[in-house]
């Protein structure tokens, strides 16, 4: 069963940066777009970064010029590099397909940025 594992959250203070990792096991990594979401408390989870199969990305307006995403197919691993952080990027960040079906959601990893 694929298993995705995001790590490297913490707190942060505005304007400071955070490399999140994420993981992925047992699926075909390179064949599949992926892509970085996020869920802050009392809001619907969205979709902050996509990078495809190919490597070409796109980001959601909040995250243009601030985030990267960048892949590692030989590690199967994701990253997402969040610079100027600002408060309103607090949330619960998880990676996933870009694509349905989605696969299972993993423990997420806790982003929080204090003003």
């Amino acid at each position: 069963q694929a298993q995705l594992v995001e790590s490297g959250g913490g707190l942060v203070q505005a304007g400071g940066s955070l490399r999140l990792s994420c993981a992925a096991s047992s699926i075909i990594f390179s064949s599949n777009d992926m892509g970085w979401y996020r869920q802050a408390p009392g809001k619907q989870r969205e979709l902050v970064a996509i990078i495809t199969s190919g490597g070409g990305t796109s980001y959601a307006d909040s995250a243009k010029g601030r985030f990267t995403i960048s892949r590692d197919n030989a590690k199967s691993t994701v990253y997402l590099q969040m610079n100027s952080l600002k408060p309103e990027d607090t949330a619960v960040y998880y990676c996933n397909r870009r694509f349905a079906p989605l696969l299972s959601w993993g423990q997420g990893t806790q982003v929080t940025v204090s003003s």
